[in-house]
């Protein structure tokens, strides 16, 4: 029988190599995939996004993260975006990260303003076309229910005419907070008060339990915007 040789280390270097080349090829060619996803998903937006008013309340929850790419995606298209924040959500997100991915001043206290003249929730809120709140949390869900306005948030979606520009809610909590009957109540009534609730996904979540209470995922939030103002005229 011929006798068996082992590969030369060089043979070994170049396959080695070769692999690696190959593993690169594949990752350059999902990353031009996934660009070519988002222009395509910036396209359909833009008809419906560029030139609108558009307010994002941000509240405390581990998915606020999620929330960095809404606001990307809408200044992308070309809204003119001002995003509201709680004073617990800037412990997840500062409002520097927003200021810089929306190109305007970030809302992170009903007190602070440019000019003490200016009431900025009733200006902002006169102005916006649709106002989503993600992550909605538990106690802002029992804020607006109860009509509160203690925080920059819930401040401006008091001062918003909902017969006049759509506020989104998309509950963000864990799995059994989502189950409490005072939340199914508050989510009752803010129905029939007239925002539009969002079906929270369903997961694993941060908290190790897995269940519905999860924050929908960018793509999703950005699709709710979109169809909330299909239909709706343009400034």
């Amino acid at each position: 029988m011929p006798e068996s040789r082992e590969p030369s280390p060089t043979a070994s270097v170049d396959a080695a190599r070769e692999q690696r080349h190959a593993a690169r090829e594949q990752q350059f060619a999902a990353r031009e995939q996934q660009f070519a996803a988002r222009e395509q998903q910036f396209a359909e937006l833009r008809p419906l996004i560029e030139g609108r008013t558009i307010a994002v309340g941000v509240c405390a929850g581990i998915a606020s993260y999620k929330v960095c790419s809404v606001v990307s995606a809408l200044a992308q298209c070309g809204a003119q975006v001002t995003v509201a924040m709680t004073a617990d959500a800037q412990r997840f997100v500062t409002p520097l990260v927003f200021q810089s991915l929306s190109g305007r001043a970030v809302i992170a206290s009903p007190w602070e303003s440019a000019s003490p003249a200016d009431p900025q929730h009733i200006r902002i809120a006169s102005a916006v076309d649709l106002y989503l709140i993600a992550p909605c949390t538990m106690d802002m869900l029992a804020r607006l229910a109860g009509g509160r306005c203690d925080d920059a948030v819930s401040l401006l979606a008091a001062s918003i005419d909902r017969s006049r520009a759509p506020v989104l809610l998309a509950p963000s909590m864990n799995e059994a907070m989502w189950r409490q009957p005072a939340t199914q109540r508050n989510l009752a009534t803010l129905r029939d008060d007239g925002f539009a609730v969002l079906d929270p996904a369903s997961g694993w979540q941060a908290c190790r339990s897995i269940g519905p209470g999860r924050l929908p995922e960018p793509d999703e939030l950005l699709g709710a915007i979109s169809e909330s103002l299909r239909g709706r005229a343009a400034p």
